[in-house]
Formats: structure tokens, sequence, C-alpha cells
């Protein structure tokens, strides 16, 4: 019996040391890290970060733990990085270190590491250097992706034209001819904008967005591991994401069954050719799974990120009528009525650059930014961070920042140009990250930009069927993406 109780209190002893030294030791790592709200166990920082508005539960916490900070989503360490000198120290100044992808629950375990986005070391090197490379080359000898956006635009103002100067709501136009420019690159065609199946994925990519950006999608990523196993409106994003993926799929298996080595038609039959050259290689990461997940990525991305943002745009000339009559002043002066807008009328257009540029900051469409993580363990700020870390280097942050911008939290296109009226550049501008991992369509997406909205402008004033000061710029949803608000335009022929 004496025996027993000593076994039993040697026990207890033992159990109470290992949990002492475990709490000390989480402690201590914790003193290494950036400060941060003290989380609870399993919640993490629950009661400090409010699911449906999670910007802001992070602007609070900078307020009161300085640019640099640490906060637990549920068991999830994660370092957040606010405002511009943090963000460019990290991403620009330690860009090696910080090239890491980290961890976006909601999409991790149906993409698995595998596309360009949210792969990590060889296998995102090999991916991005490829990628951008026939991104870069595209086209040569025949079409370029200018006259691909230039062909699209052109699609676009007839469809507008069809309006006869009713009130619609622009979403679905837009989103069409936007994706049609990234499939022409990726499948090598576009598709009719009457498409049911088209405008079926296209309303999925878009739901994604939205439901990434909601209260449930924030909650997923503090406690997937067992929301994942629970029923809820976060459990369609998956069943979407599938079936954009069986989508790609499909497409992939039509190239392959028609593929001509001698004269490539789009960015996946180049991508099979690849994998050709490479299969003999053990190291290659050029297989079917990669590419399936990377024209995934490209597809998805070259979506919904430039067609928010030209639905932002388009609010935000309605709300300020003088600023889009100014474009429309500038575009007349130096394209002309007749005359197909061209990238190389922007370096004439300060301007318009300026008012695209402003779009895009106040807009703010990935406030969130994509989270990097760390290649090895360094020193940042004098703090300790662990190789693996997940970092949030917050881009509202920097394109609201105020020290970068004058007045950031309202649209002006003087926040871009100088006092004699020329374009001026500004380091703060991020909309497409900065880095290693800066956005690998970037280049594209300011094309895009340039000639969908100059197109339009040339042919149209827009117009709302409500008053410009009854229009409100506050995003519905904003987390993952600031969602635009849902609104109707007249598109008033010149």
């Amino acid at each position: 019996m004496e025996l027993c109780e000593s076994l039993l209190l040697l026990l207890t002893v033992c159990i109470s040391t290992l949990a002492l030294i475990s709490a000390w030791s989480r402690t201590a790592r914790r003193r290494q890290l950036p400060p941060g709200p003290a989380p609870l166990p399993v919640l993490g920082n629950l009661l400090e970060l409010k699911a449906h508005d999670i910007l802001k539960s992070f602007k609070k916490l900078r307020d009161q733990y300085g640019p640099v900070f640490t906060v637990h989503l549920g068991p999830r360490q994660v370092v957040v990085l606010y405002g511009y000198e943090a963000v460019k120290e990290a991403l620009v100044d330690h860009a090696e270190e910080f090239s890491g992808r980290g961890h976006l629950a909601t999409v991790d375990d149906f993409v698995q590491g595998f596309g360009i986005a949210f792969a990590n070391g060889e296998r995102w090197r090999q991916l991005r250097r490829f990628t951008l490379g026939t991104l870069r080359n595209f086209g040569m000898g025949k079409r370029s992706i200018e006259e691909r956006i230039q062909e699209e635009a052109h699609f676009l103002v007839e469809e507008f034209r069809k309006t006869n100067g009713s009130a619609f709501d622009p979403t679905f136009f837009l989103s069409r001819s936007v994706s049609n420019v990234i499939c022409s690159i990726v499948f090598g065609r576009r598709f009719d904008y009457q498409d049911k199946d088209f405008l079926t994925l296209l309303a999925k990519i878009n739901e994604n967005f939205v439901g990434m950006s909601a209260a449930s999608g924030q909650l997923y990523e503090m406690f997937s591991w067992i929301m994942k196993f629970l029923p809820g409106s976060h459990q369609q994003l998956f069943r979407n994401l599938k079936d954009i993926c069986d989508f790609v799929a499909e497409r992939v298996k039509v190239n392959a069954a028609s593929l001509d080595h001698n004269d490539p038609r789009d960015f996946i039959d180049c991508f099979l050719i690849q994998m050709e050259k490479e299969s003999q290689n053990p190291s290659s990461e050029f297989h079917l799974k990669t590419m399936v997940m990377t024209v995934l990525n490209l597809f998805i991305a070259g979506t919904e990120t430039v067609s928010s943002t030209l639905r932002w745009g388009f609010l935000i000339l309605m709300k300020y009528p003088e600023v889009q009559a100014k474009v429309f002043q500038e575009i007349d002066d130096v394209i002309g009525k007749n005359r197909v807008p061209a990238v190389e009328n922007r370096a004439l257009m300060p301007y318009t650059e300026a008012v695209i540029h402003e779009i895009q900051r106040f807009s703010d469409v990935i406030p969130m930014n994509l989270p990097h993580a760390l290649t090895k363990t360094m020193q940042f700020r004098g703090y300790t961070l662990p190789k693996g870390t997940n970092i949030f280097p917050l881009l509202t942050s920097v394109l609201r920042d105020p020290g970068s911008f004058s007045d950031p939290e309202k649209f002006n296109p003087g926040h871009f140009l100088d006092k004699d009226g020329h374009f001026k550049k500004n380091e703060a501008f991020m909309p497409f990250s900065t880095g290693k991992r800066i956005c690998a369509g970037a280049g594209l997406a300011r094309m895009e930009l340039f000639i969908f909205l100059t197109s339009l402008l040339q042919n149209f004033t827009l117009r709302s069927p409500v008053d410009p000061k009854d229009l409100d710029l506050t995003p519905p949803v904003r987390g993952f993406a600031n969602i635009p608000p849902t609104y109707q335009l007249c598109a008033l022929p010149h």
C-alpha cells in the first residue's frame, strides 16, 4: 500500500514537473517572439480577434503592441507586420528569409503546396521561374498578350453598349472579360459570354473570395483542425475548389490529346512540353499535380483580383464624376475617339495613371496579403523568429500608411501626382505585395487595368442611378479580400 502511494506521489511530481517545464518553455519562446496578447489554451486570441472584422482587430493590437506583434489564431502562432516600414524591412531588406509561403487553411488541404502561389522551396523556385518566363515570352511571333486584352476590351465595350444606357450590375460583365484574358493564355481560348458552364465557374470563384473573407472563413483559419469535420458554409468553399479544379484538369486532358510540340498554343502546352523534357530528371517539379494547381492558381487569381479592382474603380468614378471627367479628357487628348488604347499611351497619361494607382491603393483588394513563412531562423527587430514562423505582412497597413500617404482614408489621385501634375511613384504602393513573392501576374494585371478602364471611358460616361453622394464605398465583407459593394451603373455613350 505504501509502495503504491509512493509511486502515485512520484508520478504526480513527474507530471507536474513536465507541465511546469512545458509551460516555462512556451513562455520562454514567447519572450523571444514579438509581444502580443496572452493566448488562451486552444482558443488562442479569439477574444481579441473579431472574426467579422479581423483587420480592425489587428489595427487595435498594433496600437497596443507596435508594428510587429504576435497573435494566436486558435493554437496557430502568427507574427503580424503592420505598416510600410515593417513590411518593407521584412519583404525587401530580408527578402530571402521571408520568402516562404505560410499556411492559408481555406486552401491548404486542397492545393497541398503544389501550385505556384502555395509552393515552397525548390518546387516554388522552379515553378516561378517557368511561369514568369512563359508569361513574358508568350505570344512572341503570334498575338501578344496586349492584343488579347485589347480584343477582350472590345467585346466588353460591345456588351456595355447593348445595355442602351439602362442600369445594370457590372459584376459578371467584368469577371467574364478579365477571366477570358487569362483563359486565352492558359487554355488557349476565350469563352462566350453566355456560356453557362463558364458563368457557373465565375460565380464559384466569386463565392469563394466572399466566403474566405466572411466571419466563417476567418474562423476556419483559426480552427480548421476541427471545422473541417463540421458542416457549414465553409464546406462549400472546398466543393467550389473541386469543381474549378475538375474544369482545369479536363482542359489539360484536351490539350494533351492534341499537343503539337512545335506549336504550343498556351501555358498548358508549354507546361506539358516542359514535363516531357524533364521526365528523366528525378528532382523535377514538372508533373501533372503541379501543373493543374499552378493553372488553378493563375485562373482564380487572374479572374477575381483584377475584376474586383475594376468594380471598385467604376464605383469610385461614379462617386467622383469630376475625376472621371478628367480621365476622359486625357483619353480624348492622347488617344482620341477612334484609336485602340495601348500600353504605350500610359507614359503620356499621368492623371489616368495616378487614378488607376489610387483605385488600387484605395480598394485594397487583398488587404491581408497571402501569408509568408520564415525560411530560416533569424533576428528581426531584436526578436528571434524561428524557421517556419508564419508571417502576416498586412498590405492594407502599407497602402493606408499615414506616413506614406497624406490622407490615406480618402480617395485622392494626388497621392501619385507631383505639384506639376506629373506622375510620381510611391514605394508604399504594394497592391501586388513585394519582394520575392510579388504577384507573378502583376505586369499582366497592370496592362488589363489600363486597357479595360480607358477603353470603357473612351466610349461611355459611367453614371449611377442614385445620387453620387449616396454611393457607399464601405466594403460589405472585409477579411482575406475587400469585397466591392453590389451596385448598378448606367453606361451612357459619349
